[in-house]
């Protein structure tokens, strides 16, 4: 809204009011929807490289290939963010992210590409998110400070599940009409955009935490991880909102490997449905995310309920041959999905302290993408054995089942709060009234 030459913002845009993160903001608009176009152009790829027999257990692999090295070495990508400055780090991170595109783009073009050419690109660009994963998540606060982060993750959010709309359907338009190469191209150049936004930032204007010391020796290292692991071990929001993650995303959030073959085979629409898939989905999501960013705190019965409706979508999507009702149940999962990763996400960042910031997000981003290799791997074995409704079957049914167990433990008192460390008072006061009852108020 504008007023008196001035710009105002609602409660639902209130981080954009830094100047810094609306570069950033506006940025990941552009390269987000270029990585979802990529996400729909290398799965209909490797589906014309390996056939729709193989495509299951081929995409469930590299998704796998692709999430791994942040499964193995996403923790000490926290280390280096806590060691060092972000904005450099990102600017080289997306950077080779960019290129990565480009040559996937360029093998394509040229006809030359083969399988192994896409596991190779997919575990480099593993490596790059290793580190820019957490320096990302940690750089969030920098920009906005710890009033608006929460804020800020709901508005990257909407950002992430607009491009999840926009991307896969002008992707699937693009393969129609010319081919997967155009898609890998303009994610390459995408990533220009937040590049151009990292650099004009004000430094002046961010707010840099304690950066961790260099370590001297192996011992070092293993101490500073300790440390990052023993936050996430002595705090029972943070540890709930880790392991609620970690199901929701092994399990629930993996239906995007099949959702191809879906299309292809059980559906039966081509790519541009395909597209409209991911695209229902992003809605969905978007949907999430926009109504969160409303909130001023993030809340858990949101991180536990939105995993139900994850769950309970995917066993509609897993019995249905019709294509409207597939449409509206990847919509809810949409909703479910992103409704439980902001929870979760906000609960992290708005408790753990500065110079903890990198490390114990790091575990965040081992655990909810660093899950990746594990699901794909279920999702696409099962798939390919015993067909796709059988892997979404299995998903969903764990996914009910992960959040259920939480949801009893809070009723139950399990997570307590009395006694947890002063950093965790403003995410305890996000707790809701589900648990107000039967857990007793911090002091």
């Amino acid at each position: 809204m504008i007023l008196g030459g001035r710009v105002r913002f609602t409660a639902a845009g209130r981080a954009l009011r830094h100047r810094n993160f609306r570069l950033f903001f506006f940025g990941q608009l552009v390269s987000v929807t270029g990585t979802w176009m990529q996400s729909l152009a290398q799965a209909w790829l490797m589906l014309t490289l390996v056939g729709t027999a193989k495509a299951p257990l081929y995409l469930g692999l590299l998704g796998a290939v692709q999430f791994l090295p942040v499964l193995v070495l996403g923790l000490f990508g926290g280390i280096i963010a806590d060691l060092w400055p972000k904005r450099p780090m990102l600017i080289g991170t997306q950077t080779a992210a960019g290129l990565l595109a480009l040559v996937l783009g360029g093998l394509v073009y040229f006809q030359v590409v083969v399988v192994w050419h896409v596991f190779l690109l997919a575990f480099l660009l593993g490596l790059v998110n290793a580190l820019d994963m957490p320096t990302r998540q940690s750089f969030v606060v920098e920009m906005v400070g710890d009033d608006d982060v929460a804020n800020a993750i709901a508005l990257n959010s909407a950002v992430f599940n607009s491009a999840r709309i926009v991307g896969p359907a002008i992707g699937g338009i693009l393969i129609g009409l010319v081919g997967t190469a155009a898609c890998f191209i303009f994610n390459g150049l995408s990533y220009g955009a937040v590049v151009a936004g990292l650099l004009a930032m004000r430094a002046s204007e961010l707010r840099p935490a304690a950066r961790l010391a260099m370590p001297r020796s192996v011992g070092a290292v293993r101490e500073n991880l300790a440390e990052g692991l023993g936050y996430v071990r002595r705090t029972p929001v943070v540890l709930l909102a880790i392991t609620v993650i970690g199901f929701v995303s092994t399990f629930g959030m993996n239906f995007n490997v099949v959702l191809p073959i879906l299309a292809a085979s059980v559906l039966n629409v081509g790519p541009a449905g395909a597209g409209s898939l991911y695209a229902a989905m992003g809605a969905g999501a978007l949907t999430a995310a926009l109504s969160l960013a409303m909130l001023e705190r993030p809340r858990l019965r949101i991180l536990l309920g939105g995993g139900m409706v994850l769950g309970a979508s995917e066993l509609v999507l897993a019995g249905t041959t019709s294509y409207p009702v597939a449409l509206l149940a990847v919509f809810v999962a949409g909703v479910g999905a992103i409704g439980t990763a902001i929870s979760a996400n906000s609960l992290v960042q708005i408790t753990v302290p500065g110079p903890l910031r990198g490390r114990v997000m790091s575990v965040y981003t081992t655990v909810f993408s660093g899950s990746t290799p594990i699901g794909n791997g279920l999702t696409g074995g099962v798939g390919g054995l015993w067909g796709t409704p059988a892997a979404l079957a299995m998903n969903g049914a764990v996914t009910l089942a992960a959040e259920a167990v939480a949801a009893l433990a809070v009723l139950r008192g399990v997570v307590p709060r009395a006694g947890q460390s002063a950093g965790t008072k403003r995410a305890a006061e996000a707790l809701p009234e589900l648990a107000s009852e039967r857990v007793p108020t911090p002091e």
